[in-house]
Protein backbone atom coordinates (compact mmCIF):
# COMPACT_ATOMS: atom_id res chain seq x y z
CA UNK A 1 0.00 0.00 0.00
CA UNK A 2 0.58 3.72 -0.89
CA UNK A 3 -0.11 6.97 1.57
CA UNK A 4 0.72 9.90 -0.14
CA UNK A 5 0.63 13.10 1.80
CA UNK A 6 1.96 16.98 2.43
CA UNK A 7 -0.41 18.56 -0.29
CA UNK A 8 -2.18 21.74 0.10
CA UNK A 9 -2.69 25.49 -0.89
CA UNK A 10 -0.06 27.62 -1.86
CA UNK A 11 0.95 30.50 -3.61
CA UNK A 12 3.02 30.94 -6.91
CA UNK A 13 6.83 30.66 -6.23
CA UNK A 14 5.96 28.50 -2.80
CA UNK A 15 7.66 24.98 -2.10
CA UNK A 16 5.89 21.93 -1.18
CA UNK A 17 7.23 18.62 -0.60
CA UNK A 18 4.81 15.79 -0.67
CA UNK A 19 6.00 12.31 0.72
CA UNK A 20 4.25 8.58 0.33
CA UNK A 21 5.25 6.15 2.92
CA UNK A 22 4.75 2.52 1.69
CA UNK A 23 4.16 -0.83 3.36
CA UNK A 24 6.03 -3.77 2.54
CA UNK A 25 9.75 -4.96 2.87
CA UNK A 26 10.45 -5.23 -0.58
CA UNK A 27 10.05 -1.20 -0.96
CA UNK A 28 13.47 -0.71 -2.12
CA UNK A 29 13.23 -2.96 -4.70
CA UNK A 30 10.88 -1.20 -6.81
CA UNK A 31 10.99 1.99 -9.27
CA UNK A 32 8.59 4.93 -7.52
CA UNK A 33 7.42 7.49 -9.10
CA UNK A 34 5.38 10.53 -8.74
CA UNK A 35 2.08 11.32 -11.17
CA UNK A 36 0.18 13.93 -11.67
CA UNK A 37 -3.88 14.61 -13.39
CA UNK A 38 -5.20 18.18 -13.18
CA UNK A 39 -8.85 18.28 -13.34
CA UNK A 40 -10.11 17.74 -17.30
CA UNK A 41 -6.78 15.91 -17.76
CA UNK A 42 -5.15 13.03 -18.43
CA UNK A 43 -2.44 11.75 -15.37
CA UNK A 44 1.01 12.57 -16.24
CA UNK A 45 4.14 11.42 -15.26
CA UNK A 46 6.13 14.14 -12.69
CA UNK A 47 9.13 12.05 -11.89
CA UNK A 48 10.77 8.77 -11.19
CA UNK A 49 13.15 7.16 -9.26
CA UNK A 50 14.64 3.29 -10.14
CA UNK A 51 15.53 1.20 -7.05
CA UNK A 52 18.46 0.94 -4.88
CA UNK A 53 19.01 4.26 -5.30
CA UNK A 54 18.93 4.51 -9.29
CA UNK A 55 18.91 7.18 -11.63
CA UNK A 56 16.23 9.56 -11.54
CA UNK A 57 13.95 10.56 -14.02
CA UNK A 58 11.75 13.85 -14.85
CA UNK A 59 9.48 15.42 -17.04
CA UNK A 60 10.30 18.84 -18.66
CA UNK A 61 7.88 21.12 -16.39
CA UNK A 62 9.54 19.40 -13.11
CA UNK A 63 12.66 19.05 -14.25
CA UNK A 64 15.18 22.07 -12.41
CA UNK A 65 12.54 22.53 -9.99
CA UNK A 66 11.27 19.16 -8.35
CA UNK A 67 13.49 16.79 -6.69
CA UNK A 68 12.70 13.11 -6.27
CA UNK A 69 14.28 10.83 -3.83
CA UNK A 70 13.39 7.78 -1.30
CA UNK A 71 14.55 6.60 2.06
CA UNK A 72 14.89 2.91 1.58
CA UNK A 73 14.80 2.70 5.27
CA UNK A 74 11.97 4.45 5.68
CA UNK A 75 9.81 2.67 2.97
CA UNK A 76 9.52 6.38 2.08
CA UNK A 77 9.15 8.72 -1.53
CA UNK A 78 9.48 12.22 -1.88
CA UNK A 79 9.24 15.03 -4.32
CA UNK A 80 10.33 18.94 -3.44
CA UNK A 81 8.58 20.85 -5.36
CA UNK A 82 9.82 24.37 -5.54
CA UNK A 83 9.22 27.67 -7.67
CA UNK A 84 5.34 26.16 -7.82
CA UNK A 85 3.15 27.46 -10.96
CA UNK A 86 -0.38 27.27 -10.86
CA UNK A 87 -0.23 24.93 -13.55
CA UNK A 88 1.24 22.83 -10.91
CA UNK A 89 -1.99 22.41 -9.79
CA UNK A 90 -3.81 18.43 -9.48
CA UNK A 91 -3.97 15.98 -7.45
CA UNK A 92 -0.44 14.18 -6.63
CA UNK A 93 -0.46 10.29 -7.04
CA UNK A 94 2.58 7.98 -6.46
CA UNK A 95 3.13 4.97 -7.62
CA UNK A 96 5.36 2.00 -7.57
CA UNK A 97 6.34 -0.70 -9.86
CA UNK A 98 8.96 -3.79 -10.09
CA UNK A 99 9.41 -4.45 -13.79
CA UNK A 100 9.88 -0.73 -15.04
CA UNK A 101 12.88 -0.15 -17.27
CA UNK A 102 14.00 3.44 -18.42
CA UNK A 103 11.44 3.85 -21.94
CA UNK A 104 8.54 2.70 -19.49
CA UNK A 105 8.88 4.65 -16.33
CA UNK A 106 7.38 7.79 -17.72
CA UNK A 107 3.70 5.20 -18.17
CA UNK A 108 0.99 5.01 -15.77
CA UNK A 109 0.03 1.62 -16.74
CA UNK A 110 3.17 0.03 -16.01
CA UNK A 111 2.83 0.70 -12.49
CA UNK A 112 1.07 -1.83 -9.59
CA UNK A 113 0.73 0.08 -6.88
CA UNK A 114 -0.92 4.00 -6.45
CA UNK A 115 -1.29 5.74 -3.70
CA UNK A 116 -4.66 7.63 -3.03
CA UNK A 117 -3.26 11.10 -4.03
CA UNK A 118 -2.60 14.25 -2.47
CA UNK A 119 -4.28 17.88 -3.74
CA UNK A 120 -1.86 20.44 -4.41
CA UNK A 121 -3.49 24.06 -5.53
CA UNK A 122 -1.06 26.78 -6.39
CA UNK A 123 -2.87 29.75 -6.21
CA UNK A 124 -1.49 32.97 -8.93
Amino acid sequence: QLQASGGGLVQAGDSLRLSCAASGRTFRSYTVAWFRQAPGKEREFVAGIKGNGGAAFYSSSAKDRFTISRDNNQNTMYVQMNGLKPEDTAVYYCAAGQTIIKTTIRIPTAYHYWGQGTEVTVSS
